[in-house]
């Protein structure tokens, strides 16, 4: 077999897809190849339930396909948080969700809208059906209503928010969260993104699920990838109008969700604890980095409130972020930084134990002192 000429026709690719630079994840080794302690993902540091590595050992037949509909999985979400099962559709992590979202309401010539500095996702998935990402101003970096409502168009198709929002961690109040809503137009479809709810204090909600059993332009996503742990399995789920469910359910993949990930969060949501465990272990630890943070400020570092599982560190002194980071990457630490989402004098800092806080701390101080 010959090779085909260089003057013949080929495949070529859409030019919205050709313009996509592939999702980039957290690094976690350093650049002579070293394993480092991965704090740049937004993962557990605790792992997950052991009811759920209980699960995930304990399938049955691995030769069948799983249930295609998730049924034993949406009841029992449906049941946690008082929602009909029809009303719940689950993915392949919240991300399958959120690409149907937007693949079922906008278009080439249509717009996505976001904070600008919002889940690095989200422009992808306006790129990859051909509509126009557009950012709307921040509030120091945090999302401001008053600018995203400023920046619908009438070309705005759909409207995503990360609440809390990824990578800043603030989060907006329910009274903000319903502004937004009541300000858009009807038929544009607001996507509540609530991958870190699990991690909000006791008492804390923004409304948005209310919203979804309300409201025909409201869809809620979540996942069981960060405080349930579970981010190897790939599961999410997402409510609203049966309408909105129903689209969700034309487009997600046949089969999507496994037998081991189905069986794994079934597990993990039988033992509330666990992530409750983890919501409180997190809680303290982000507290006693920010408190550490907050102590450099003579030296150029801040951070904004957090309510995630991570911090975004902003330097503004003499330490660079990637000077930072490099110091960390040598004291053991992997971190995400984050240039390509408009962020080059930032780090997002995942939370792990209290220990590994007060080292990347120590890390910072000792890097700030010799800048």
């Amino acid at each position: 077999m010959t090779d085909q000429p260089s003057n013949q026709p080929r495949p070529t690719m859409k030019p919205w897809i050709e313009a996509i630079h592939a999702y980039v994840p957290g690094k976690s080794k350093g650049s002579d190849g070293r394993e480092l302690i991965k704090l740049s993902a937004n993962e557990n540091p605790f792992g997950c339930s052991a009811k759920a590595i209980a699960a995930l050992e304990d399938i049955a037949n691995p030769a069948l396909y799983p249930d295609p509909d998730s049924t034993a999985l949406r009841e029992a979400i449906g049941e946690a948080h008082g929602i009909d099962p029809a009303r719940i559709v689950c993915g392949a992590g919240s991300g399958e969700l959120l690409h149907g979202a937007v693949q079922a309401f906008a278009g080439a010539g249509d717009e996505v809208l976001c904070a600008r500095y919002s889940f690095s996702l989200y422009p992808l998935l306006a790129a990859k059906v051909g509509a126009q990402v557009v950012y709307a101003d921040d509030d120091d970096h945090a999302p401001d209503v008053g600018a995203l409502l400023a920046a619908v168009t009438p070309r705005t198709r759909v409207v995503l928010l990360d609440n809390p929002n990824n990578p800043v961690g603030t989060w907006l109040a329910r009274e903000e969260v319903e502004q937004l809503h009541a300000g858009l137009p009807r038929d544009v479809l607001l996507v509540i993104d609530h991958a870190y709810a699990e991690y909000l204090a006791p008492g804390m909600d923004d409304g948005g699920l209310a919203l979804a059993a309300t409201q025909e332009n409201v869809l809620v996503t979540r996942t069981f990838s960060k405080a349930f742990g579970l981010a190897g399995e790939r599961i999410g789920w997402a409510t609203g109008t049966p309408e909105l469910v129903s689209a969700l359910n034309r487009l997600r993949g046949a089969f999507n969700v496994t037998a081991a990930g189905q069986r794994a969060a079934l597990a993990a949501m039988s033992d509330p604890a666990f992530v409750e465990r983890s919501r409180d272990e997190n809680i303290a630890a982000r507290a006693l980095l920010e408190r550490e943070i907050q102590a450099l400020g003579n030296y150029g570092l801040r951070s904004k409130p957090s309510e995630a599982n991570f911090v975004l560190v902003l330097f503004e002194g003499a330490l660079s972020a990637e000077a930072a980071l490099h110091a960390l990457a040598e004291g053991g630490y992997a971190v995400r930084h984050l240039p390509g989402q408009g962020l080059p004098h930032a780090l997002r800092i995942t939370i792990g134990t209290a220990q590994q806080m007060s080292e990347i701390a120590a890390i910072l101080r000792q890097a700030a002192e010799a800048a």
